[in-house]
């Protein structure tokens, strides 16, 4: 009789070719997305006189450089943009890779749209050259971001060597409250167990609260599973993650969809599977969380106070929360809701989806933005699907700029950037010093609660909106 397996060992022995003396795996990729900053690998390959083994497996995607005003690129755009967004589309081009580029109407942040076009589906080892991969294991899929060189390797022979890593279960017992997202989830288990508090870890993210949210959601929650120090998270497939699959472009259609749902259902954890760690928090536990510092685990629900350095029992704890505070402008014991912003951000891999876009919207409906900011749709068809649902109007009505897709102002290499000095409500995913522009202030939130930091101007509970 079998041994009870884990999700993640169902997945990752599927794609186990053999394995090295060294413990190491060889695996097979079954999806390999390449975005602008791929162009090292294409260059190595080209030098070795190599081509792509599977451009069908190969999906090109413009992102990080994209601008967000599309209007008379020349003009606008830096020529280092342009470049390498022009770089993406010559090596999708000679290689035979399906690129979603500048003049596709499905272009989207890689993370976005992989899941949107039926290209993430259970069961799949999927990578990509950004750490953000990590998104597409909602779907019960390993998927996680590799270097340089790995990308080389995986255009070269659509394998990779890694070594197995060990197995965390997070489970958030009982219901969200109100007012409370996946985001918060995250910002919170993070909080708990520090930025390296999972390292060396795939975390499947199980109970309750989990089963109870949307794809969306999941996308949202296994996005920052790299932020805490996790090689991915994984969400077992179940009915939620079927019907989101249904009718997806590049997904199984009809009845091979009904017959991969079947095997797809059976990608569980067994009873009495062990994990190498347990991890169990309270879904009463979390609270709507911002964070103060210049990392995601710097967080705290919004009704605390900023940490004090002279109260950390550790030298090296004091001297990381008095950094922190310098950097971020902020005094010991100032109260969260009397940090005042300078301008909001809603867009990312993280939350530019059409969920999240209706989750701001909601809150700003008929109010004004007290502050500038900016909102970036996911995916050119979040964008459309927005404007449908005329959650442009809300946002243009409020006072903030509808932009196209990209991922804009999360890493301030496209020409979105948070002037120095200035304090951003954000939904990105990294709040790390100048992430967002140099010298740029990050609070990162969720979506409903940078709308409601853009209606007061200051950090605030959107519960008591």
């Amino acid at each position: 009789m079998a041994q009870p397996s884990t999700l993640f060992d169902k997945v990752w022995d599927a794609h186990e070719i053999l394995r090295g003396d060294d413990g190491r795996s060889l695996l097979w990729v079954d999806r390999h997305f390449v975005h602008e900053g791929s162009f090292h690998a294409f260059t190595a390959l080209a030098e070795r006189g190599r081509k792509v083994v599977r451009p069908d497996l190969t999906f090109g995607v413009a992102d990080h450089y994209v601008p967000t005003i599309r209007t008379d690129l020349r003009r606008n755009s830096e020529p280092r943009i342009l470049d390498m967004v022009r770089q993406l589309r010559d090596n999708a081009s000679s290689q035979g890779i399906h690129l979603f580029g500048l003049d596709d109407p499905r272009q989207g942040i890689v993370h976005v749209v992989g899941p949107e076009q039926g290209l993430t589906l259970p069961g799949l080892l999927m990578v990509c050259g950004d750490s953000h991969t990590s998104t597409h294991g909602a779907f019960g899929s390993i998927a996680f971001g590799i270097g340089a060189s790995d990308v080389a390797h995986v255009l070269a022979t659509q394998t990779l060597w890694q070594m197995r890593p060990k197995r965390m279960r997070l489970t958030i017992e009982g219901s969200l409250g109100s007012g409370v997202s996946a985001k918060d989830v995250a910002l919170t288990w993070i909080r708990k167990l520090g930025a390296d508090g999972a390292r060396g870890h795939v975390i499947e993210y199980a109970g309750e609260a989990i089963r109870a949210m949307s794809m969306e959601a999941r996308l949202t929650l296994c996005n920052l599973s790299i932020e805490g120090g996790a090689r991915y998270g994984m969400v077992a497939p179940d009915d939620t993650t079927i019907a989101y699959l249904r009718d997806r472009p590049w997904g199984p259609q009809g009845s091979d969809l009904d017959a991969a749902a079947e095997d797809w259902l059976e990608l569980r954890t067994d009873e009495g599977a062990t994990f190498d760690r347990d991890v169990v928090i309270s879904a009463d536990e979390i609270a709507p969380t911002v964070t103060w510092g210049v990392s995601p685990e710097e967080a705290l629900p919004i009704d605390e106070t900023v940490p004090d350095p002279a109260a950390a029992t550790e030298r090296d704890k004091a001297q990381q929360i008095s950094d922190s505070l310098d950097y971020m402008g902020l005094t010991p014991g100032q109260k969260l809701t009397d940090v005042w912003i300078d301008r909001v951000f809603i867009g990312s891999c993280t939350n530019a989806r059409i969920e999240d876009l209706r989750a701001a919207a909601a809150i700003l409906k008929g109010r004004r933005s007290r502050v500038p900011g900016l909102v970036s749709p996911g995916s050119s068809l979040v964008k459309r699907q927005a404007e449908e649902e005329g959650l442009d109007r809300i946002f243009i009505e409020a006072g903030l700029e509808w932009r196209e897709s990209g991922c804009s102002m999360c890493v301030g290499m496209n020409g979105d950037r948070v002037p120095s000095g200035e304090r951003c409500a954000s939904t990105t995913n990294r709040n790390f010093r100048g992430r967002q522009g140099p010298g740029s202030r990050t609070h990162l939130m969720s979506p409903s609660m940078v709308a409601a930091a853009a209606v007061t101007g200051h950090l605030s509970d959107v519960r008591t909106l």
